[in-house]
């Protein structure tokens, strides 16, 4: 399996991603405190959500890329501005496109039950992962690079994946409508923050090439 993973997917972890176009980097702290709801609250749709993920080899080579189904979220909004809010991915939904194996003597599926077992996300003793927001600011765009087309707002939250906890912030695009929020985002994170080590061995030449980092998409639609 190892020798399977390092020809096919040299590179994949997981969590969110766009399938097209560059991502901004995420900013990595330590947790914080959560944001208090205030105003309006909105209900995730969940079936009009979604997360997104993509990597690839080292310099861009074999991408992989796929889906996860998030569970359950809320937003909340006053004067106009989302204040607080959270939501739940269901990681054993982690799907791999068969797309993106285009090598005739590879299975996606065998990348995808590789990703759920105790290498990488250890799906079932971490069934889910969570976001819950901290912050959100009015983003000034001449700070970042490569964020989503419209992006308007500096997001921050304490990500949890497995047994870690850190505060990321990403820009994001946040359309307040009456009767509905929409949030797009995408960013990268480096896997290896949260404890997600394999194929990164400094000390094994076989897996000098494989990328820690992990394209991240989210398109986030709640409900009055």
């Amino acid at each position: 399996m190892r020798k399977f993973f390092l020809s096919m997917m040299v590179g994949t972890a997981i969590m969110f991603a766009s399938c097209g176009g560059n991502s901004s980097k995420t900013q990595v702290s330590e947790k914080q405190e959560v944001a208090e709801k205030e105003g309006d609250v909105y209900v995730t749709d969940v079936e009009a959500s979604k997360v997104n993920w993509r990597a690839t080899h080292k310099g861009g080579l074999a991408p992989r890329w796929g889906t996860l189904s998030v569970n359950s979220g809320e937003l909340s909004v006053a004067d106009g501005n989302v204040n607080a809010g959270e939501f739940t991915i269901d990681m054993k939904s982690l799907q791999v496109d068969a797309a993106s194996v285009t090598e005739a003597d590879k299975k996606a599926i065998d990348l995808q039950n590789h990703l759920k077992n105790e290498d990488f996300f250890n799906v079932d003793s971490y069934p889910t992962a969570t976001f819950h927001i901290t912050k959100v600011s009015d983003l000034d765009l001449s700070t970042v690079k490569d964020a989503v087309d419209g992006a308007n707002k500096l997001v921050s939250g304490n990500l949890t994946l497995l047994d870690s906890t850190l505060n990321i912030s990403f820009p994001a695009k946040i359309d307040i409508q009456e009767e509905k929020v929409a949030v797009d985002t995408k960013f990268t994170v480096n896997r290896v923050d949260w404890g997600i080590k394999f194929g990164t061995s400094d000390l094994d030449p076989a897996e000098w090439g494989i990328s820690r980092d992990i394209e991240v998409g989210i398109n986030l639609v709640a409900t009055k």
